[in-house]
């Protein structure tokens, strides 16, 4: 072999060690930990996450609160089931809207508190309670009025302070959602107007 052939191979063996070693190396270090800016961008994600699962609990309560308010006030008076249980099975819908992406511990009468729908009546507001509060109270324990008009009012009322909840987070909310709570809210606004008309003299 030539002194050429033989200096060629020597410097392709000496490559071949060089790779090999370097492979070695690279294996050894382990994977490749994030750097501060990803690791920050992640803590950021996961900051986002939160507070957006936190305000989706959040309005979801403001309306199961109200949809107990409508079924304890359909318990207390079943002669207002014409006028009070399409608004009833109106609010269910905005439950389970709002609730949509929920895990299982979130649904109604587990962290929350407050009654199922199961508990309380069917969604759609035309069958009457399973189970529901005796006449009288609520299903949170606070007084349904004995007048029929008082009843629809303080129900508006409930309707305002659910309406007022949801607009009060729409600054806070993701674009999409911020859309459902603003229809949410309108929608409770309306109902509020609605019953305050049924309960004049």
């Amino acid at each position: 072999m030539t002194t050429t052939g033989r200096r060629a191979l020597l410097v392709a063996g000496a490559s071949a060690a060089a790779a090999a070693l370097t492979g070695c190396t690279s294996e050894d270090a382990g994977p490749r930990r994030p750097s501060a800016a990803e690791e920050a961008a992640a803590r950021e994600a996961e900051r986002v996450a939160r507070a957006a699962a936190a305000l989706r609990r959040r309005a979801v309560t403001a309306s199961r609160t109200l949809l107990d308010r409508y079924d304890a006030a359909l318990a207390a008076h079943p002669a207002l089931h014409a006028r009070v249980a399409p608004l009833r099975a109106s609010v269910a819908a905005h439950v389970r809207a709002l609730g949509e992406g929920d895990r299982p511990a979130a649904t109604p009468g587990t962290a929350t508190g407050t009654a199922t729908p199961a508990a309380t009546g069917s969604d759609t507001g035309t069958g009457s309670p399973s189970a529901a509060p005796t006449a009288g109270t609520g299903t949170a324990g606070k007084a349904v009025p004995a007048d029929p008009k008082a009843a629809l009012r303080e129900l508006a009322g409930a309707a305002r302070a659910a309406s007022d909840a949801h607009t009060a987070e729409l600054l806070a909310a993701p674009p999409e959602y911020a859309r459902l709570l603003a229809s949410v809210a309108a929608a409770g606004a309306t109902h509020a107007y609605l019953l305050t008309e049924g309960a004049r003299p």
